[in-house]
C-alpha cells in the first residue's frame, strides 16, 4: 500500500479530496512532522511538498518547515517520487533525489497566468511611470509628466525574453495584444508563436541594444545563473527596464543597483533578490522608479488549488505506471 508524506497542514486541507480519487482508495499518509519526530527511516513512497512548507523560506535562508521537510525526505530509502510546488527545481536537495532514482516533478504551468499578468501589470506600471506619481503623492508634489518627462507609448516598443516555458509565452502573448514585440532567448533557437524571433542564450548579446524591456523568466541553472550584469545593462538602450521574475540569482543585485543609479535603467520590477528577505538597508527600497514584491508575483487565491491539481493527475499516472507531468528529468 503506497504511502504518502506529505505536511500536517495539507493532509487537513486535501486529505479528504487524495483519498476520495479513485487511484488513490488503498492510499496511507505519513506527515512531515511526524516523520520528523520519530526515530529511523521514514517509510513514505511517494511525497507532496506544498506552498506552506516553504513559505516563509527565502532565497539562501530556508525555513524550519523546509529544513525539516528536506531531512525526512533525505530520510525516507523508498521514496519514488517527489511533487513539489514550484515551477523550477533548481535546489540541489531535487539533483540529489535524482540522482537516487527520485523522479521529481514541478508544477510548471499552475501561475503561468498568476506571473505573467504580475508582468504586464508592472511593465504598465513602470511605463506609465505610477510608482514616480506614487512618490509625488507621497510629497504633496504636483509633477505632471510633459515633455520628455512624458511617458513612451508602449506600441512599438520590444522586450526581450529570457526564458521561455509556460511564463515567457504567455507575456509574449499578452505583451503582443499592446502592440509590443518580443525576442525570445533560450537553449534553442527554434520560433515561437507571438515572439518576432528566438535566439541562444550564447547569442543574447546581440538582440539586447533592441531591448526596450528585459524580462527575465528562466530557471536558474549554470548557464542563467548571473546572467543579468553590468555587461547586459550597459549593453541595452539608455532609459530601458527591467524585470525579474525567475531567480535572484539570475540578476547581479549590485550591479542592478549601479545600473538604476545611475539612470541607464529607467526602472525595475524585481520580485526576487540574491538574499530574500531583501535587506532593510538595501537601497532598491528608497528608489521611486523600483517596484519590490516580495517573491509573490505568483501568488493568488486559486494557486493552491492549480498546484494541487498537477498533483492529482500525476498521482493517477503514477499509480497506473504513465508517464508523469512535469517530470525535470524529461523536460530537455
Amino acid at each position: 500500500m503506497p504511502r504518502l508524506l506529505l505536511s500536517a497542514f495539507a493532509l487537513r486541507t486535501w486529505g479528504a479530496r487524495i483519498r476520495s480519487a479513485a487511484a488513490a482508495a488503498d492510499l496511507t499518509f505519513v506527515t512531515a512532522e511526524e516523520a520528523l519526530a520519530a526515530s529511523g527511516p521514514c517509510d513514505a513512497d511517494i511525497a507532496f511538498m506544498t506552498r506552506e512548507v516553504t513559505g516563509k523560506t527565502g532565497s539562501g535562508n530556508p525555513s524550519p518547515e523546509l529544513v525539516g521537510f528536506d531531512t525526512v525526505v533525505r530520510k525516507s530509502p523508498n521514496l519514488k517520487w517527489l511533487q513539489i510546488h514550484p515551477a523550477g527545481a533548481d535546489r540541489s536537495i531535487y539533483r540529489e533525489l535524482r540522482g537516487r532514482g527520485v523522479k521529481v516533478t514541478t508544477a510548471s504551468g499552475a501561475t503561468a497566468v498568476t506571473v505573467s499578468h504580475s508582468v504586464l501589470g508592472a511593465l504598465i506600471a513602470l511605463n506609465r511611470r505610477f510608482p514616480l506619481l506614487a512618490d509625488a503623492q507621497r510629497r504633496h508634489a504636483w509633477e505632471p509628466r510633459l515633455g520628455e518627462r512624458s511617458p513612451r507609448d508602449l506600441a512599438g516598443q520590444r522586450a526581450v525574453i529570457v526564458g521561455m516555458g509556460p511564463i515567457g509565452l504567455n507575456i509574449a502573448t499578452l505583451l503582443k495584444v499592446l502592440g509590443m514585440s518580443a525576442i525570445g532567448v533560450r537553449r534553442t533557437a527554434e520560433p515561437a508563436p507571438d515572439f518576432e524571433r528566438v535566439v541562444a542564450y550564447a547569442d543574447l548579446p546581440s538582440v539586447l541594444p533592441q531591448a526596450d524591456w528585459l524580462i527575465l523568466c528562466c530557471p536558474a541553472s549554470p548557464l542563467t545563473r548571473n546572467l543579468a550584469d553590468a555587461a547586459v545593462f550597459a549593453a541595452m538602450p539608455a532609459g530601458s527596464h527591467f524585470i525579474n521574475v525567475s531567480r535572484g540569482e539570475i540578476a547581479v543585485q549590485g550591479d542592478v543597483i549601479a545600473a538604476l543609479q545611475s539612470g541607464h535603467l529607467a526602472g525595475a520590477y524585481l520580485d526576487v533578490f540574491e538574499r530574500e528577505p531583501l535587506d532593510p538597508a538595501s537601497p532598491l527600497w528608497d528608489m521611486p522608479n523600483v517596484l519590490i514584491s516580495p517573491h509573490t508575483a505568483s501568488h493568488s487565491l486559486g494557486q493552491n488549488e492549480a498546484i494541487f491539481g498537477i498533483f492529482l493527475d500525476n498521482l493517477a499516472r503514477f499509480r497506473a505506471g504513465r508517464g508523469l507531468r512535469n517530470d525535470v528529468d524529461n523536460l530537455g
